[in-house]
C-alpha cells in the first residue's frame, strides 16, 4: 500500500483527494496536514512514499517545506498540486526539489497515474545504484574539482560547494558520460521524470548554476548543442 502525505489547507479539496485515492484499486493510505510546518512534523514521525502538496498555505508554504525535506532526504517523491500556473512558478517548484508539478484542476485518476509513475522511477533509480559501500563513496574528478554525488558536494582547493539534489543528479549524469553528448530528454526523464517545456526550462537554469560552480577552472565546459543535447567537456581527459 502506498503511503501519501497530503499537505493542503483547503479542507474540502483535501477530503476529495484523500477519499478518491483511498478508494482506488491497489490501495492508498493518505495522511493529511494543513500547512508546511504540520507536514514536516508528520514526516519526522512517520514514513511516506509520496508527498502531495499545495504551494500557497498559511504558517509555512509548500516551497519552504519541500526545500527543508530535500535537505534531509532525496528518497521521497514530491508532487506539487497548485493553481499557480506561470512558467516562473513551475520552474521555482522544480528548483525547490519537487519531482512533478501538477496544475489544478485535475482528476484524481491523473494524480494516481503520476504517483505510480514516480514510484516506479524511484524504485528503478534505487535498484540501479550499487549497494556496496565503495559506491556510496564514489567521487568524480573534473579537472581540479572533485565531485561527491552521494554527499551533494563539489570541492575545489579548500572550497566546498553544497549542491541541491537535482544539481547533483544532473552533474552525475554528465560526469558518467563525460565527453559524450547526453540528450536533453535523457536528463529530463532521469531527473524530473518528464520532458515537458517547464522541466526543460528548469534544466537550463540548473546548467547555468553548474557552470558558475565550475568556473574556477577554464578547462571545464558544459556545452549545450541545440537540438542534440548537453556535454561536459574536461580538457585534461
Amino acid at each position: 500500500m502506498v503511503r501519501v502525505l497530503l499537505v493542503e489547507d483547503d479542507k474540502n479539496f483535501s477530503f476529495i483527494i484523500q477519499n478518491s485515492l483511498e478508494q482506488m484499486i491497489g490501495g492508498y493510505e493518505v495522511v493529511t496536514a494543513s500547512n508546511g510546518k504540520e507536514g514536516l512534523e508528520k514526516l519526522a514521525q512517520e514514513s511516506f512514499d509520496v508527498v502531495v502538496s499545495d504551494i500557497e498555505m498559511p504558517v509555512m508554504d509548500g516551497i519552504t517545506m519541500v526545500q527543508q525535506i530535500r535537505q534531509r532526504s532525496s528518497a521521497v517523491a514530491i508532487i506539487f498540486v497548485t493553481g499557480r500556473t506561470q512558467a516562473k512558478d513551475v520552474i521555482q517548484g522544480y528548483h525547490s526539489g519537487a519531482d512533478l508539478y501538477l496544475k489544478k484542476p485535475f482528476l484524481p485518476e491523473e494524480l494516481d497515474a503520476h504517483i505510480q509513475a514516480l514510484i516506479k522511477l524511484k524504485q528503478a533509480s534505487a535498484s540501479a545504484r550499487p549497494a556496496a559501500k565503495e559506491a556510496e563513496e564514489a567521487v568524480y574528478t573534473i579537472s581540479s574539482y572533485r565531485f561527491y554525488p552521494e554527499q551533494n558536494k563539489l570541492c575545489h582547493a579548500d572550497e566546498q560547494q553544497s549542491l541541491t539534489h537535482k544539481e547533483a543528479q544532473i552533474l552525475e549524469i554528465l560526469c558518467r558520460e563525460k565527453g559524450r553528448v547526453v540528450s536533453r530528454d535523457e536528463i529530463l526523464s532521469s531527473v524530473w521524470g518528464t520532458a515537458d517545456f517547464y522541466s526543460s526550462r528548469s534544466l537550463d537554469v540548473f546548467l547555468t548554476k553548474l557552470r558558475k560552480y565550475l568556473s574556477q577552472d577554464t578547462r571545464i565546459q558544459i556545452k549545450v548543442l541545440k537540438g542534440v543535447g548537453v556535454c561536459l567537456v574536461d580538457s585534461i581527459c
